[in-house]
C-alpha cells in the first residue's frame, strides 16, 4: 500500500503521496496570496471600533457588516470627493497605456526587424545640446528659440564631428539602454519633469500625466513587444511581400493579429503601473487632475491610518483590473510566457 502511494505508473505524473503534498503547499500558498485580499474586503464593511478593537475576520459572527465608510466616501464627503480622483485614474491610465503600446509596438517591431548602427558621437552631441537647451532655456530664453539653436548647433557638429568616429551601437544595446531607464527612480528625475512641465503650461493637466506616464512605461512596452516580435516567424513577411504587400500591410494584416496576446499582455502590465503611479502624480497634478493613489495617502495622513476607507478605496482601484484581468486571461497567460520557449 505504501509502496503504491510512492510510486506512479506514469512517469508524467507524480506518486499519489507527492501530489496531495503538493496541493497542500499550493492550498497554504493561496491562502498566503489571497489573505491580504479577504482583509481587505471584510474591513471595507466594518466599523472603525470593529477594526480598533482587535482581528474579527468573519462576517455576521465577529462583526456586523455596515456600510458606513461607502456612505461616507461616495455620499456625504461630496459627489466629485472620489469620482473625479476615479475619473482621472481610468482617463489617464487608458489613454498612457495605450500610448506606450503604439509607440512600443512601432519601436519593437523596428528593432525586431531592421539593423540600427547609430554612433556614439552623435548620440553624445544630442545629449549635449538637450543639455543646452535645457540650460539656454534656465538663463530666460524662451524655450522655442533654444531649441531652434541647440537643432542649429548639432546639425554642425554631427556633419564636422560626428564623421570622424565610428564606433556604433547594435539593436540590443539600443534596447538595453531603453530598458535600463526603469532602473532610475522617478524621484531621481521629478524636479527636472516638473520644471519642464512648468515651462510649457501643463501643470495640473491630464495631458501631464498622459505624456509622463507614457514616457515611463514605454521602455516596458518595447521590452516585452521586441520579445514576442522576434518570436514570430520572418518567412511569413518574406512570404507577403512575395506576393506584393508593403511594409505597413504586413505590420497590420499579418505581425498585429499573430501578436494580439503579447499586446494585450503589456498593455494590461502598463496600465497597472499607471493605475498606481504616485509620485509623478504628486508633483505634476492638482486639485482638479488629482488621481486615486493621490486619494488613498491623502486617508492614510490626514488623522491617521483609517482602515475601513482606505479598503473602500483601494477595493473601488484594484476591481476593475482584476475583472479585466479574468477577461482576457486567455490572452495574458500567451502573453506573458513569450520567450519563456526558444530554441
Amino acid at each position: 500500500m505504501i509502496r503504491r502511494l510512492l510510486t506512479s505508473s506514469n512517469p508524467f505524473r507524480p506518486s499519489p503521496i507527492w501530489m496531495a503534498i503538493s496541493y497542500v503547499l499550493l492550498g497554504f500558498w493561496a491562502f498566503v496570496v489571497l489573505f491580504p485580499l479577504y482583509w481587505l474586503a471584510v474591513t471595507a464593511f466594518k466599523l472603525p471600533a470593529d477594526v480598533n478593537d482587535g482581528p474579527a475576520y468573519i462576517p455576521f459572527v465577529d462583526y456586523q457588516p455596515v456600510m458606513d465608510a461607502w456612505n461616507y466616501l461616495l455620499v456625504e464627503s461630496g459627489e466629485n470627493f472620489v469620482r473625479r480622483p476615479y475619473i482621472n485614474t481610468i482617463g489617464v491610465g487608458i489613454a498612457s497605456a495605450l500610448g506606450s503600446l503604439v509607440l512600443g509596438a512601432a519601436a519593437s517591431y523596428a528593432l525586431a526587424r531592421f539593423d540600427y548602427r547609430p554612433k556614439l558621437a552623435l548620440i553624445g552631441l544630442f545629449i549635449v545640446c538637450v543639455l543646452l537647451t535645457v540650460l539656454i532655456t534656465g538663463l530666460g530664453v524662451p524655450w522655442q528659440l533654444s531649441v531652434v539653436a541647440a537643432i542649429a548647433v548639432y546639425a554642425l557638429l554631427a556633419q564636422s564631428v560626428g564623421r570622424r568616429f565610428s564606433a556604433a551601437l547594435g539593436n540590443s544595446d539600443i534596447a538595453f539602454w531603453l530598458i535600463s531607464q526603469r532602473m532610475l527612480p522617478p524621484v531621481a528625475v521629478i524636479i527636472p519633469i516638473y520644471i519642464m512641465f512648468q515651462q510649457f503650461g501643463l501643470l495640473n493637466t491630464h495631458a501631464a500625466l498622459v505624456i509622463a506616464y507614457t514616457a515611463a512605461h514605454l521602455p516596458l512596452a518595447v521590452w516585452f513587444l521586441r520579445d514576442y516580435f522576434q518570436g514570430i516567424p520572418i518567412e511569413l513577411e518574406e512570404s507577403a511581400f512575395i506576393d506584393g504587400a508593403n511594409r505597413y500591410q504586413v505590420l497590420w494584416r499579418i505581425i498585429l493579429p499573430l501578436s494580439t496576446p503579447g499586446l494585450i499582455a503589456t498593455f494590461l502590465i502598463v496600465l497597472v503601473f499607471a493605475w498606481n503611479e504616485y509620485t509623478m502624480a504628486l508633483f505634476l497634478t492638482g486639485a482638479e487632475t488629482q488621481t486615486m493613489p493621490l486619494l488613498v495617502a491623502a486617508q492614510n495622513a490626514t488623522r491617521g491610518p483609517q482602515w475601513w476607507n482606505i479598503s473602500v478605496l483601494v477595493l473601488m482601484m484594484i476591481t476593475p483590473i482584476v475583472v479585466l484581468a479574468v477577461i482576457l486571461e486567455r490572452y495574458i497567460a500567451r502573453g506573458i510566457l513569450v520567450g519563456a520557449v526558444k530554441g
